[in-house]
């Protein structure tokens, strides 16, 4: 899947979105919901918030659209929405009020069967591994290495600084390659209880 920046929208659709035409909006929505999908499902742990911020993303655009300028790409634009909304809900109170309700705090959560037919092996692992993380760092980790921003961005995302996102990013890093050295060193037939 390409990063959400490099999705490319025919510049005549983005112009009939702009005007509010639409089948112009059903086609960006067709080509931006799903990568925006997958990149609120990495920031937050549940899929139930995910889907409630892809609602919302979504709502921001149709009633932004007008106002979009063409600075960057749309598929850009969108994403920034979304992130903008990911990381206001990682820093609500309401967000942390959740994370106990969690059986085990940091466990990872299951994507939908849908997501889970297309991973498999070692990409199954580093899906369970980067949702063990805590949602700031696997935030983090996402934006950076997948969404290719700049620390600057996200320490100004985060409303933190540069350095911050980079300490986060360090730390997760560690903890993924503790989380997968872990899952490797169980093989093929160990059973899952003492025997």
């Amino acid at each position: 899947m390409p990063r959400i920046a490099d999705i490319e929208i025919p510049d005549p659709v983005v112009a009939a979105a702009r005007s509010g035409d639409q089948q112009a909006l059903a086609t960006v929505y067709r080509l931006t919901g799903a990568p925006i999908y997958t990149l609120l499902r990495r920031l937050v742990r549940r899929a139930a918030i995910a889907e409630e911020l892809l609602q919302e993303t979504f709502v921001d655009v149709l009633e932004h659209i007008g106002a979009f300028e063409g600075r960057c790409p749309l598929a850009a634009w969108i994403r920034s929405i979304a992130v903008n909304r990911a990381l206001m809900y990682l820093r609500s109170p309401w967000h942390r009020s959740l994370e106990w309700l969690d059986a085990e705090p940091g466990r990872s959560d299951t994507l939908g069967s849908k997501e889970h037919t297309v991973t498999a092996g070692l990409d199954a692992e580093l899906e369970r591994a980067l949702m063990r993380l805590p949602a700031l760092g696997r935030a983090v980790v996402w934006l950076h290495d997948v969404e290719g921003y700049t620390h600057a961005e996200i320490g100004l995302a985060l409303g933190r600084t540069p350095s911050f996102s980079k300490s986060q990013l360090s730390r997760a890093h560690a903890r993924l390659r503790d989380v997968l050295r872990e899952a490797a060193s169980i093989g093929e037939g160990t059973p899952c209880a003492p025997v």
